[in-house]
């Protein structure tokens, strides 16, 4: 007795492969076409925007965030670095370095009240604000906070700052080594506002760590979190080929 052979007429075959190829083709289609509305594209970008200043003043906020992070981490002042070579020159690197520990500490305290300060900014962004920065530099949102949030930044750290630099005794150990520096003969005398010089600085770093976010989402698929990020970056790429 012959076996029965089970088996797929040609033309079937055929016409199965040929509805495999055109969904393929159709899929891959609408993917290139996609182009998201202005409420698509005011949701993907204020998302990215969240997620980029999320995690920056998250990472700045923790130990260290900002003292091991060589991008942002905090210095003397320029017009007090003859402080530092001075006073390392006479073998008092320690108390120089307790310095540049306790303003980085200060920093790394004030940084998370930097969130509902970058999310107010992004509610009140425009659909032309959301256009402008998609299609803009690739760090045009950062520059975007840089103009929006500077001046209440300010506002919100400078009486954290000064807290902070008080509570880690960075006010004390500053006072003591320009106290210590300005009696050495003929050197010219430093008065530097600390809380001022290091609320700067510790805003200059969050917009560093911005940067670095929002380049990552513009470049890297991966950094894209959501399908809607995927779309809309997606389709700022199709659009800039």
């Amino acid at each position: 007795m012959q076996n029965s052979k089970s088996f797929f007429p040609s033309h079937l075959i055929a016409t199965l492969l040929f509805f495999v190829f055109s969904l393929s083709s159709n899929i891959i289609l609408a993917q290139s076409i996609f182009k998201p509305s202005n409420e698509q594209l005011n949701a993907g970008l204020k998302e990215a925007l969240a997620l980029a200043t999320e995690i920056s003043a998250d990472r700045l906020h923790l130990e260290n965030g900002y003292l091991n992070n060589l991008d942002v981490k905090i210095l003397f002042p320029p017009e007090a670095k003859n402080i530092e070579n001075t006073l390392r020159s006479l073998g008092l690197g320690s108390m120089v370095d307790q310095v540049i520990v306790s303003v980085n500490r200060a920093a790394e305290d004030a940084a998370i009240q930097a969130k509902p300060i970058f999310e107010t900014a992004i509610k009140e962004m425009s659909i032309q604000d959301v256009k402008s920065i998609l299609t803009g530099e690739k760090d045009a949102a950062t520059q975007y906070f840089a103009s929006a949030t500077s001046d209440s930044l300010a506002v919100k750290f400078e009486p954290i700052i000064d807290q902070s630099l008080k509570k880690v005794d960075a006010t004390k150990y500053w006072e003591d080594v320009t106290t210590r520096y300005n009696k050495v003969p003929f050197v010219k005398k430093v008065n530097t506002d600390l809380t001022g010089y290091v609320t700067k600085k510790a805003i200059d770093g969050l917009f560093v760590e911005i940067a670095k976010e929002e380049l990552k989402i513009r470049e890297n698929v991966n950094a894209r979190k959501s399908e809607l990020l995927k779309q809309v970056f997606g389709s700022v790429e199709k659009g800039k080929e």
